[in-house]
């Protein structure tokens, strides 16, 4: 599926994905530092992603969805690179998979963030009602947000 807001197009079709661009963004940033490509590669394999690109066809933003595609999904690895900043296309990624049909009905959407607050409330998040209830394994105790 592909989705357009100006120039810019968002695509959901994982092969168009430039794993060399998100791999370089994401082993930057505090969730994921130094991850490698191949684990990269693997992430996007299982996920439902969308990649957004400029009137170049080069690759601008990316997000992905972690998800069975009936009752779970978390959103995860959403960036826009700094060059592109301040055309909404942080908006038009998360829009893009939140409205994706297969993301449709889900019993429960979750994501976390450190910095992103107010964009992601905006769509509805909410801090967890009942935190206690959620546990989780954590193999890399460095990094903040897997």
């Amino acid at each position: 599926m592909q989705w357009t807001a100006g120039e810019f197009v968002a695509d959901d079709d994982r092969e168009r994905i430039d794993v060399d661009v998100v791999h370089g963004f994401l082993r930057t940033t505090y969730w994921s530092p130094g991850i490698s490509r191949e684990l990269v590669r693997k992430a996007i394999d299982g996920s439902l992603c969308v990649g957004v690109y400029a009137a170049d066809g080069a690759q601008v933003a990316f997000a992905r969805a972690v998800t069975d595609r009936a009752t779970f999904a978390w959103i995860a690895d959403v960036f826009v690179l700094d060059a592109v900043r301040g055309h909404g296309l942080g908006r038009f990624v998360v829009s893009t998979l939140l409205e994706h049909p297969e993301l449709q009905g889900l019993r429960r959407t979750m994501l976390a963030t450190a910095d992103a607050h107010t964009l992601y409330q905006s769509y509805g998040f909410q801090p967890l009602e009942k935190p206690d209830v959620f546990l989780h394994i954590s193999q890399d105790p460095t990094v903040l947000y897997q």
